[in-house]
């Protein structure tokens, strides 16, 4: 089976294309044949060596594919999947490859109107983000949302699912460009944070109150200022850690706000948790994208073995969503 392994930490080019033994669906896992895989910024943290995969899980990069069931494991029975279905998945590891064994509530139907090669740009940006902004943030209707890394993958699911929730959507990005896609997905408040204060735009923008929840990928860096933007019985998520880990929190500002920061992480989660995140995605998600409410946003593809040159374009963060790697015909 062709795959990409990570031979040690380093940069993109120790991305390496390698024939491997091919993974068999166990109890209670299917095996699906990848056609797609989605790159994600914790691929990248994974090859510096920063973001190991959970015990048990591969050691090959990738937390989401799509492609067709190809096998059953034991215990699947009755499950509703059978082979040669369509599907997209949620992993904790072994998308760079032909073949992936993926627990059975990790599996979601391709939405009706979306390409199945398009479908790996799906599950682990709307698990992440229905996760973090709903389940763990409570967004509702007629609050304010406060985006950072809007143009990202995660940023502009973000956008469209905020939306849909009938939620205003501020967002901060580092260009014009990138800016302009957050407007056209229906984000408000365009801050560029390379000449702007983030702090002082959303204050103003909502009339001295701030964000009501807060959806952070900077971690350290943007901790304290975070908290200056928060509102009244405001949330910060943080789910990120690109601007370092350690930071001073000063609670009397907490306090005063009656505040609540949350630090997530999906990749590491019990099989339970995930299957409980992904049922909701499935029933509130993705009859939105049906509906044409909520699309991909999707930038560049990659063939598998050119998974070095996705990395890098990730890592010069001029894209504005998504970047795949096409592993097979669809």
């Amino acid at each position: 089976m062709r795959a990409i392994t990570i031979n040690e930490p380093g940069g993109p080019d120790v991305l390496v294309p390698a024939d491997v033994e091919p993974p068999t669906a166990g109890p209670g896992e299917v095996l699906v044949d990848v056609v797609a895989a989605g790159v994600n910024r914790a691929d990248v943290q994974q090859r510096k060596g920063y973001y190991p995969p959970p015990e048990g899980a591969s050691e090959l990069p990738g937390l989401e594919v799509s492609g067709r069931v190809a096998a059953l494991g034991p215990g699947t029975e009755g499950s509703g999947w059978a082979v040669g279905d369509e599907v997209c998945a949620l992993l904790s590891g072994g998308g760079y490859a032909e073949q992936v064994a993926v627990p059975v509530g990790q599996l979601l139907r391709v939405p009706a109107g979306v390409r199945l090669a398009d479908a790996a740009a799906l599950p682990e940006v709307a698990c992440t983000v229905w996760n973090n902004l709903v389940m763990e943030a409570g967004l509702r209707g007629g609050e304010t949302v406060l985006l950072h890394g809007g143009s990202s993958g995660i940023g502009t699911m973000a956008i469209q699912v905020a939306r849909a929730l009938r939620a205003r959507v501020a967002v901060t990005a580092g260009s014009q460009q990138k800016l302009d896609a957050c407007r056209e997905l229906g984000a408000e408040v365009l801050i560029d944070y390379t000449s702007q204060d983030f702090v002082e735009e959303i204050t103003a923008a909502t009339d001295g109150r701030g964000a009501d929840v807060i959806l952070d990928v900077v971690g350290a860096k943007y901790l304290a200022r975070n908290l200056d933007a928060l509102a009244p019985d405001g949330r910060l998520v943080v789910i990120g850690l690109l601007g370092g880990t350690k930071a001073e929190l000063d609670l009397g500002t907490l306090l005063r706000k009656r505040g609540r920061v949350i630090a997530t992480s999906l990749r590491s989660r019990s099989l339970e948790a995930k299957a409980e995140i992904v049922t909701q995605v499935r029933e509130r998600v993705w009859p939105w994208i049906e509906e044409g409410r909520v699309r991909t946003v999707i930038q560049s593809r990659h063939p598998l073995d050119d998974a070095a040159a996705a990395h890098a374009e990730m890592e010069a963060s001029g894209h504005v969503g998504k970047i795949l790697l096409g592993v097979r015909q669809s």
